[in-house]
This record gives structure tokens, sequence and C-alpha cells, in this order.
């Protein structure tokens, strides 16, 4: 129509399954399956949680239709301001079995595309550094040590760069930059069939009356439809420097201060703090950032800010990673799978995490729930 814009596809149009006939007498009419129609899976979110959990759903389930609804996309997700780098913590409520398993799954999908063709493209690539302590750890041997490449304890002569530090490890991890890795999975979803639609979601009921499986990516977005007061925004905020000759990362082991080298940048952070759901650049906070990286690394004085970014992540004690169901008022009782919680762990587990919402979501399929009729 003259003067219209695109069309925005809508749930209910995107959970519409039809069938056009080529040939024969109702050759032309549309009508509508009823049979052996696939599943309909939507996930909703599409940060690297949400793209990974529906990448790996699109690939692997044939017997599906999947569909992405999420009112933010990249470039405008937190994801797409996350460092990116693959370092890990310990999580209280999740045994460490099942949080190696979360790391090396995502490691592994993560180091084969940076030794593909594609890694300049998804913007992953390694990256060498060190982990430094002020104190040194009771376990001086993470559980994730053998994932990584080439773990080691640092010399007495490498600490003697950080005179205010104890002991520290040297390793070679990942980085994956989500500016790139994100459209990259877009991509990626697109092509095994995926659809996304560009909506806000405020009633896991309401969008679970048009499919079968809900799979619950949304972040910090699950404050709006979700009562989980285990959930909270951890603020974060770093600069991007112009400092190519830095070339390898380090990172203070708790969290707050960090150098991350990467593709076009250097990323300095940052700030954790919890309850904060400012996203304004603070002064203060950029201030304290490259003070305290400039003395890990005093060369970071010679350059200069490209830019600044505020994020909020979806903190919780543990990630939520598991299943539960919701009854329709129409008797239907449709699983919901939840995902979320990483906080600044997202990239680092998106992967592994994906790969285990896949086996609950192949359960679901092999054994449906019961309605109530």
């Amino acid at each position: 129509m003259s003067g219209s814009g695109p069309h925005k596809t809508t749930i209910r149009e995107a959970t519409c399954r039809v069938k056009y006939d080529m040939t024969g007498p109702d050759a032309g009419q549309i009508h509508f399956v009823t049979a052996m129609a696939p599943v309909k899976v939507v996930v909703v979110g599409a940060g690297v949680i949400g793209l990974s959990t529906a990448v790996c759903l699109a690939e692997n389930l044939p017997n599906c239709s999947v569909t992405i609804v999420s009112q933010h996309l990249s470039p405008n997700t937190t994801s797409d301001g996350a460092a990116g780098i693959l370092i890990t913590t310990e999580f209280p409520d999740v045994p460490v079995d099942r949080q190696l398993r979360w790391f090396k799954d995502t490691f592994d999908h993560l180091l084969a595309i940076a030794e593909s063709s594609e890694a300049g493209k998804a913007g992953v690539f390694l990256s060498t550094g060190c982990q430094i302590f002020k104190e040194v750890p009771r376990d001086k041997k993470p559980y994730w040590s053998d994932v990584v490449l080439g773990f080691r304890t640092l010399t007495e002569r490498e600490l003697k760069r950080f005179p205010h530090h104890k002991f520290g490890h040297a390793f070679t991890t990942l980085k994956c930059e989500c500016m790139s890795y994100l459209p990259w999975l877009e991509k990626r979803f697109r092509n095994a069939g995926g659809m996304i639609i560009q909506e806000k979601v405020t009633d896991l009921r309401s969008l679970a009356s048009h499919f079968d499986i809900v799979i619950n990516c949304s972040g910090l977005g699950c404050c709006s439809f979700l009562e989980d007061v285990d959930v909270e925004p951890i603020r974060g905020q770093v600069v991007h420097l112009h400092a190519p000759w830095v070339k390898n990362f380090i990172r203070d082991a708790d969290g707050k201060t960090y150098i991350y080298p990467g593709m076009n940048s250097v990323i300095l952070g940052g700030t954790r703090q919890v309850g904060d759901w400012r996203l304004e650049v603070d002064e203060v906070d950029r201030q304290g950032i490259l003070a305290r990286c400039c003395s890990l690394e005093p060369s970071l004085r010679g350059g200069h800010i490209l830019r600044e970014w505020v994020g909020l992540r979806p903190g919780r004690r543990s990630p939520r990673v598991e299943k539960e169901q919701i009854q329709l008022q129409d008797g239907r009782k449709v699983p919901v799978i939840h995902n979320y919680g990483h906080g600044g762990n997202g990239v680092t587990l998106s992967w592994g995490t994906a790969l285990n919402v896949l086996r609950l979501v192949s359960q679901c399929i092999q054994h449906p729930p019961i309605s109530r009729l």
C-alpha cells in the first residue's frame, strides 16, 4: 500500500500454521494445518542468552517452529555492552559439575568459532592474560582451570608488576564481542527458519496461549511479569579506550577492575552496583575505573576514551535454568523453561545453558504435560 511502512509480524500471525496448495483443484488456496503441525516454541528475550537458546532449538529440533519475542534487539540489548571474556565465578546453589558443563560447552562452542573462517564476523577470538588476587585464595585452582588453555600460577617475577596483589593465574581464554556476535547469531537463527517479533512481553500466561512451549530468557526484563524476589539489577559501567599496544587482559579477582583488549578498543571496567537502576554515565565511576586500571597497566594513561557504556546485568544468587508448568483457563498445561539470572556471566555460560534448555525442551516433546479437560 502506498505510503505504508514495512509490515510488522504479530504473535498471532507467527503462530498460524498454513499450507499453500500449488497443484490440484484447490491450487492457490490456503488451508489451516491441524495434523502433524510443528511444536510451537517461543523464546522471550534476544540477548546472548535468548539468541543462543533459540539457535540451539531451531538447529536441533526440526519438528519445532521457534519464534523470538523481545522488546529490544541488538544493538540495544544489555548483552551488546558485555565485556564478553570467558572467566566465570562459582554459584552457591548450582552443583559444580553442572556449572562446569555450562562453562565447557560454551568454551568449546566459541573456540570452534574462533578457529573457523567465521571468527572475524562473529567477533570471537582467543585472549591471553592474568587474573590477580589481593590475598591468596583458598582454592588456588578454580573448577574451570582445565577448560581454559595453558592455566598456570604467576611467577614471583610476574607478580612484581602488581605490588598490591599476592597471587595470580595466567591462561588463555576466549573473548566474544557481542556487537558482532549477536547479529551473527541472529542471522544463523533466521537461516534455521526462526522468526523474530519485536514486542514487549508483559504476561507469560497470555503469551503461552499462542504457543506449546515458552522459554523465558528475559534477563532483568522478567521483573515485569515474574515474581522472583532474587532478581535485581547490577549496574555496570565501562570505558572503551583507544590503546592498541595493550594486548593482554588483566583482571582483578574481585571482578570490579579489569582490562580487556578487544578488536577495536580496550574495555576498562568496571562497577558492580547491586540494586542500582541508573543508566547514565557517572563521572565518579569513570574516574575510579581509569585510576584503578591505570594502576595495573600504567601505559593506559597514553590512550584516549572512545566511548562509555552503562548496562544493568540481571543479577541473581544463581542462574535459574529449570522447567515448570502454567495452566491456562482452557485447562491446557504449557511448559515454561526459565533461563535467566546469569549476572555478569551471560556470555560465559550462554551456550551451555542453551544446551541445557535444549535437553529440557526435548523432554517436554517426548513427554508432553497432561491437560485437565
